[in-house]
């Protein structure tokens, strides 16, 4: 049999054997350049792919960064300075309220926060709106962008980010366990503030029917679930300034300056909002419609500024999380 008549692969058309179908070797005893297959394929027809994450593989990784985020102490601390809080503001009205006078931090009416202290003595539920309006403004956000500040530049930082990366995750994987553990966050940060005032209230004050700013007298169960609506609304409020943070953290490796400039834009922001000529570009300012919450205290609820402040936390999302997105597909990643 000629050399022309041997069987062919199928793959290369390379000579094989006619009885163990090996490759067959030319005559210095090296297989044909045709048939060296580059490492990672099978057949020479296309590559192996490699294997695709299982959705619960985004579960796994948002599970780890959330344990991560929990497990440490700077996060502990920050928890317990919130809880801390309602502690320090319903003893001071029982100390306040002591002799029988009444509260004389209030303002009374209009729904905002300092209009809930002097409540607070008829029922303690009220110091879970009290203790949400008196760190909404400061102290919720301060710990956001500590927490959303470190998310990336701290792992930069400490050299972990590269690592991370090395697992099939991808960058925008990462990116999105980053983001939903901060939205998390926020929730959590909320709950331990309306928790801590729900005790302390519970314990330092009595509870009852609850009278809201529109006059009009609710059960107690009913204003518990008001109060988890409110607690929501406020988490939902820090949704901006943590994608914010998330977005700056990805401009810089230095955890510390990431989480400066988070807090200082809150400032900024907080400032910005209270000066009258200034008023056109308010609604635009993520904290404009935080205190809307108490529109939650109304029978019926007034929507409006609800509605409003939800709506631009969720144009603070799509804008920052759009560019934190485009930067961290995009940086170099060094350490």
């Amino acid at each position: 049999m000629s050399r022309a008549d041997e069987p062919k692969s199928a793959d290369t058309g390379v000579p094989k054997s006619a009885d163990t179908g090996v490759p067959k070797m030319s005559d210095t005893g090296v297989p044909h350049a045709a048939d060296i297959r580059p490492p990672g394929t099978t057949t020479g027809r296309r590559p192996v792919n490699p294997p695709r994450p299982s959705p619960l593989w985004a579960l796994a990784l948002f599970r780890s960064e959330l344990t991560t985020t929990l497990r440490r102490w700077r996060t502990v601390a920050l928890l317990g300075v919130l809880a801390l809080i309602p502690i320090l503001i319903g003893v001071a009205v029982k100390i306040e309220t002591s002799d029988g006078g009444g509260f004389g931090g209030g303002r009374g009416g209009g729904g905002e926060g300092p209009a809930f202290f002097p409540q607070i003595t008829n029922n303690g539920i009220f110091l879970v709106f009290a203790s949400l309006a008196a760190t909404l403004p400061v102290f919720l956000p301060m710990v956001i962008g500590v927490i959303t500040g470190d998310a990336i530049a701290g792992e930069a930082g400490s050299g972990t980010l590269r690592y991370l990366l090395v697992a099939p995750a991808g960058r925008t994987r990462l990116l999105l366990a980053k983001f939903t553990t901060s939205m998390a966050f926020c929730l959590l940060a909320t709950l331990v503030v309306a928790l801590s005032g729900l005790v302390t209230g519970a314990l330092l004050f009595p509870l009852g029917d609850v009278t809201l700013i529109s006059g009009i007298t609710v059960s107690f169960e009913e204003a518990l679930l008001r109060a988890l609506g409110v607690a929501a609304l406020v988490a939902l409020s820090l949704v901006g300034i943590a994608t914010v943070g998330l977005f700056i953290s990805t401009l810089t490796n230095s955890g510390i300056a990431a989480m400066a400039t988070t807090v200082g834009l809150v400032i900024t922001a907080q400032i910005l909002d209270t000066i009258p000529q200034l008023h056109a570009i308010h609604p635009y300012l993520f904290p404009h419609y935080w205190l809307s919450f108490a529109d939650l205290l109304r029978e019926p609820v007034y929507w409006d500024e609800l509605v409003k402040n939800l709506g631009l936390q969720g144009l603070y999302v799509a804008v920052f999380g759009s560019a934190a997105w485009a930067r961290f597909t995009a940086k170099d990643i060094t350490a």
